[in-house]
């Protein structure tokens, strides 16, 4: 049987036993080398049909741990308050968010209008991944005005947005606004979320506000569509 046979198949066999609930949700699948075993192949082939699973969103792989059933979608409220820390946790996962560049420099037009700055004003940039139990969610790109001084710093030490917002002196902070278009992932983003070029994305801008009504987080994520259920409203 011809070698690209062989993972197609591997991939259908596995897909159908994840699809009649034989791996459950998060459950770590057998290792290549054992599933090499099972389906008589080298684990060139059985890594090629885990590659096509997890191109497909049915399984993910974490760095050391092995390669894991992917959970049902994560609910994610978009209302006034938005954490999601806390959005993840309440669902049994662990989150975590992988910061890929905090930078300053002067605002552009656009932002130091949404922003309420003069164009050339400092502002911080972070981009990066949000992810949970491993796998990734969204990929974000957020700024935030330089009058908040210490966020990079704070960022850098691993703190999350709303710890280095609060180190800041922002103790709270609500969505004002929310805009949601449907896209499709370019090449870049669905490799940094680990997804088929062209699979669904939800893009989310959203603007946020101080207690005291200042803008203080205008920002872009973009959702990988089958891992996230958005639901609007509400707190």
């Amino acid at each position: 049987m011809a070698r690209s046979a062989l993972w197609r198949e591997i991939a259908a066999t596995l897909a159908d036993e994840i699809g009649r609930g034989h791996a459950t949700d998060g459950q770590r699948l057998p290792t290549e080398a054992e599933l090499a075993v099972r389906f008589g192949v080298n684990r060139h082939t059985v890594r090629h049909a885990l590659a096509d699973l997890a191109a497909r969103g049915l399984v993910h792989s974490r760095r050391g741990a092995g390669v894991f059933v992917t959970g049902r979608p994560v609910n994610y409220p978009l209302g006034r308050r938005v954490r999601f820390h806390q959005a993840v946790e309440a669902q049994g996962q662990v989150p975590s968010r992988d910061y890929t560049r905090i930078e300053t420099r002067g605002a552009d037009q656009g932002e130091a209008a949404a922003l309420g700055i003069a164009v050339g004003d400092a502002v911080h940039v972070v981009e990066g991944i949000s992810s949970a139990d491993g796998q990734p969610l969204a990929a974000f790109r957020s700024v935030f005005p330089g009058w908040l001084d210490g966020l990079p710093d704070a960022l850098r030490g691993g703190a999350s947005i709303t710890a280095a917002l609060a180190a800041c002196g922002v103790a709270d902070y609500t969505r004002s606004s929310t805009r949601l278009t449907a896209k499709a992932a370019k090449p870049m983003l669905a490799l940094r979320l680990r997804l088929e070029e062209g699979a669904p994305i939800l893009r989310s801008e959203a603007v946020n506000v101080g207690s005291d009504g200042r803008v203080v987080e205008i920002g872009m994520t973009w959702f990988a569509g089958d891992r996230v259920t958005l639901t609007v409203g509400g707190d």
